[in-house]
């Protein structure tokens, strides 16, 4: 019989995998096991490192729905992103995001169909990469900031959280528009305009109050 599967990771405390099963839920899925790993950087580990991704390779049977909130989820660059999906693909496992309701499945044997998908799957993948990297040199920036002048004032406190600041990135690099965005994550127009403005800025912003 088959299953769906949500997979979740959270980085930092201000993530919460509850959340992320209620917006899944929400969009229309049934969910019949979560699986997350906690404490894991998506920027620097791949999903078959971490402790949990490799029991989700184990777990996972053809006919299966993999549902994440977004494609980052699934890897730490454009590589990483495009191989995991592909070889679930292959295990005839269905990956479903949550964001935009993308579906890549194996199973489909149009040309036209496949070249859709490959084609998607690789946009969405280098979106992913982009925004590790955008994310690593925020941090860079705020760290090397934050050592000059350990006492600077932090600015006013982000309304966002990390997981909220990754979902106005990759809908707005898929063309989606402020209303959609800020319904999606809850957050105003005004911050998703902000955040879509200077997205670097953004992330160091979350840096200086992470690093309280």
């Amino acid at each position: 019989m088959s299953q769906t599967i949500l997979y979740a990771r959270v980085s930092t405390a201000d993530q919460n995998i509850d959340h992320q099963k209620t917006q899944a839920e929400a969009a229309g899925f049934i969910i019949d096991a979560v699986i997350a790993d906690h404490g894991v950087s998506g920027v620097s580990s791949k999903l078959a490192d971490r402790p949990e991704g490799k029991r989700l390779f184990d777990k996972l049977r053809r006919g299966d729905v993999l549902v994440v909130r977004w494609v980052d989820r699934l890897g730490r660059d454009y590589q990483d992103v495009t191989d995991t999906i592909r070889a679930f693909m292959r295990q005839g496992v269905v990956v479903r995001t949550v964001i935009n309701g993308m579906t890549f499945d194996g199973a489909t044997t149009d040309p036209m169909q496949e070249a859709v998908r490959d084609a998607l799957i690789a946009f969405m993948a280098a979106t992913a990469q982009a925004q590790a990297e955008a994310t690593k040199e925020a941090q860079r920036a705020g760290i090397a900031a934050a050592k000059g002048n350990p006492a600077k004032y932090r600015g006013k406190k982000p309304s966002y959280d990390r997981e909220a600041l990754s979902i106005v990135q990759s809908m707005a690099a898929m063309g989606e528009g402020t209303s959609a965005i800020a319904r999606a994550t809850g957050l105003s127009r005004q911050a998703v305009l902000r955040i879509k403005g200077d997205p670097v800025a953004a992330q160091a912003a979350l840096d200086r109050w992470s690093m309280a």
